[in-house]
């Protein structure tokens, strides 16, 4: 049931971490604000493919 994404840097693009989604109670992207280390700075993440 939960699928595995992962969380791409809106600013430079790189793949930057992997967490697990259940798809069934978040239909929505995933956004979240973590820190890049290609940025160096805390910057939106969001959800991209494996």
């Amino acid at each position: 049931m939960r699928d595995l994404i992962t969380l791409n840097c809106d600013s430079c693009k790189r793949k930057n971490y992997t967490t697990t989604k259940n798809k069934k109670t978040m239909t929505d992207k995933l956004a979240l604000k973590k820190f890049c280390p290609a940025c160096r700075s805390h910057t939106l993440h969001k959800e991209g493919k494996v």
